[in-house]
């Protein structure tokens, strides 16, 4: 993660009134300021995602978490953004946009807390649920405020100045993160949230006008459907994390979770037919180019998390590289982003979208095919050029297929259209950090028996090769000992190496089974405009 995030949410956005001069004109300061509150918002919903990604192997040594248990700190954040993502637009019906926020916002912080102070992985995990709840609601909510407080020739550029933040978010994550472990403590990749947070309830009172509370929305929700996403989404999860641990379908846990999951996939549906405004738009995914959209963005999702997770556990555990280093690496792929942002506008109008979306498939195909190559030597610069494409590639796909996403569907649907983007792409991510963990355990230990197996106890060479390290740790039986752990840390070295570059292997084969998709969007018409739609 979210490696991840885009101009999205889950309901039309409010109309704008009319009265305002500004409405036809330019922005005042307090429409700007509530632009930029917006923006922060974004950008610290996002950086979390993935703060925590370089600093892993740290904490999960000091809360006694696995590896594999530590996926869990970054897809637990993920599950609670695909969850709250749809609701936003009810709850901002029900508080009022200002209210909600200020409400979202303190609770981040007091859960971003909980996370600083963590010392057991539940502990973490609780916190970090807290976390996504909150935070997910911070990024559809900007493009709100961005809809509502620009007039329609200045929306471009807010939602460029959002698309930036967004993408920058993920991959300034562990860049920020590595550098307070390093130079401070891990806790402080929590407690940065506080101050960021100040600043953005102070812009929120300034920026945002005071609205009013409508709890009679409380009456009209569709709880099916929320409570059918938090058991889906949460049990789907769950499932994918433990099933490798708990030898899937041998586990009673596993079925009573699968079980979970389909009760809650079967309230969504529920609420899709007797609900008189579902939580989600599911019927939207009948449209071709929409359906086309969607697969697209959970594939990309599981590249932009899983190769922002991946690479700095890779540098980790192989190269030696600290949160820092490993952060900075990462960060490399929002140059691309940065550097393009700008031109956003002006290529959404020149070029055909199935090219840019293409051409930016085919980048991210290739920067994941190009590191399936790795070895134990492989460092930093190794990933350098990848990861400059896979920026390139990230921002061509992501902020056009958002565009893609809304002029895919009538105009009233263009809110659920994004939300539904938003949570595909944070989907993918959750769904492929679970698989790429799981993918990664399991290949590493068969890689490992492989290259055991491979070797021959009466092979010449390599009972050479045994002497000569049984000598150099002193002879003998604890010698000889000393020399087997040697081999064996080698061949689990060179098996762990293996295990990433199957990751990448399985990324690329994801991107290239959905890339003839690109055929199916649909291109935008002449004219067209970005749209900030919420």
């Amino acid at each position: 993660m979210s490696a991840d995030a885009l101009p999205a949410a889950a309901a039309p956005p409010p109309v704008p009134p009319a009265a305002p001069p500004r409405s036809a004109g330019k922005a005042d300061l307090t429409a700007w300021l509530g632009v930029a509150a917006g923006a922060i918002g974004s950008l610290m919903a996002t950086l979390d995602i993935s703060i925590v990604n370089a600093s892993l192997p740290t904490i999960q040594g000091e809360i006694g978490a696995s590896a594999t248990e530590g996926t869990w700190i970054a897809t637990a954040y993920l599950v609670a953004e695909i969850i709250i993502i749809p609701l936003t637009g009810w709850l901002e019906r029900v508080f009022g946009l200002r209210r909600f926020l200020m409400i979202a916002t303190t609770l981040f912080t007091a859960f971003s807390i909980v996370c600083g102070l963590a010392d057991s992985l539940l502990m973490m995990i609780l916190g970090r649920v807290g976390q996504g709840f909150t935070a997910g609601a911070m990024i559809p909510t900007a493009l709100t405020i961005i809809a509502t407080r620009l007039p329609p020739r200045q929306q471009p550029i807010g939602t460029s100045l959002f698309g930036l933040t967004v993408i920058m978010g993920p991959v300034l994550g562990p860049l920020v993160g590595g550098w307070l472990t390093e130079n401070l403590s891990w806790h402080y990749a929590f407690f940065v949230n506080i101050p960021i947070s100040l600043l953005l309830m102070t812009l929120l009172l300034i920026g945002l006008p005071k609205g009013q509370m409508k709890l009679s929305e409380l009456v009209n929700a569709d709880w099916l459907g929320v409570v059918g996403l938090i058991l889906g989404l949460g049990g789907i999860t769950v499932v994918l994390e433990e099933g490798h641990r708990e030898q899937w379908f041998e586990s009673a846990l596993i079925w009573q979770l699968s079980g979970v999951t389909l009760l809650g996939f079967l309230l969504v549906g529920l609420g899709q037919v007797y609900a008189r405004r579902p939580v989600i738009k599911l019927a939207l995914l009948r449209k071709r180019e929409f359906s086309a959209v969607f697969i697209l963005a959970l594939v990309l999702g599981a590249v932009m998390f899983g190769t922002a997770y991946v690479i700095p556990q890779f540098l980790a555990a192989i190269a030696g590289y600290n949160a820092m280093q490993a952060g900075k690496i990462v960060f490399l792929s929002g140059i691309p982003a940065m550097m393009m942002m700008p031109l956003f506008p002006i290529l959404i109008t020149r070029v055909d979208l199935r090219i840019i979306v293409g051409i930016g498939v085919g980048l991210l195909a290739i920067s994941c095919a190009l590191d399936i190559n790795l070895t134990a030597e492989a460092r930093g610069d190794d990933f350098v050029m990848t990861q400059l494409l896979r920026g390139l590639g990230t921002v061509f796909c992501m902020m056009f297929l958002n565009q893609a996403a809304i002029s895919s569907v009538p105009r009233e649907d263009a809110g659920d259209a994004a939300g539904l983007f938003n949570a595909g792409r944070n989907l993918g991510g959750s769904i492929g950090l679970a698989l790429l963990a799981t993918l990664q355990d399991e290949r590493w230990e068969m890689h490992r028996w492989n290259i055991h197996s491979s070797l021959k106890a009466n092979d010449p060479a390599i009972q050479d090769w045994l002497g000569q390290q049984a000598a150099n740790f002193g002879g003998g039986p604890e010698g000889l000992e000393a020399a087997f752990r040697s081999i064996d840390g080698q061949v689990l070295r060179d098996a762990l190496v293996m295990s990433f570059n199957d990751d990448f292997l399985a990324l690329t084969i994801g991107i290239l089974i959905v890339w003839p998709l690109v055929l199916l969007l649909r291109p935008l018409p002449k004219g067209y405009h970005a749209k900030a739609a919420h």
